[in-house]
């Protein structure tokens, strides 16, 4: 059974995220969401409500794609994540070539810890390649329509933690 491990902060997840999602549960046949904590970032959503929210949104392409899908929280190394979960690939998604610097350099690191662990980079559709986060929330905090770019319930999780 072949595990791949998707990891990010996920806040909140977007259609991007749910793109590689998609694409990468045609390719395992089983894959972990790693929701990292990473206190650094400041996520606007907490660990539970971030993996709760991914849950929910992953369930239908669990279904669709008939492998389990499951949203797990790490705050180790993704490494050591990856082994425990038992992945054998790791699932990073692409947006620009500014993310392959970055990306290019942990896959070095990854390799030195454990060669075991191939690194799979997806690239995000054209669609959704412009869509981060970052940005997502930027949009809303200024009272911009993010419909395009998050799913619904995740759109009034935002707004409603924005207005509180």
């Amino acid at each position: 059974m072949r595990t791949g491990l998707y990891p990010g902060t996920f806040d909140p997840v977007t259609y991007g995220h749910l793109d590689i999602i998609r694409r990468a549960a045609k390719l395992v046949d089983r894959l972990v969401i790693g929701v990292a904590i990473n206190r650094d970032k400041g996520p606007l959503f907490s660990l539970e409500e971030r993996t709760r929210m991914l849950e929910a949104e992953v369930a239908p392409i669990a279904r669709e794609a008939g492998i389990e899908i499951v949203a797990e929280p790490f705050e180790n190394l993704l490494i050591h994540f990856a082994e425990q979960v038992g992945a054998q690939v790791i699932v990073r998604g692409l947006r620009a070539v500014s993310d392959f610097e970055y990306e290019f350099q942990m896959v070095g690191m990854n390799r030195a810890m454990n060669d075991r662990i191939e690194t799979l980079f997806l690239m995000a559709d054209a669609h959704h390649q412009a869509i981060a986060s970052k940005l997502v929330k930027e949009i809303a905090r200024l009272g911009g329509d993010v419909s395009r770019f998050v799913p619904h319930e995740v759109e009034r999780a935002l707004f409603s933690r924005l207005k509180s």
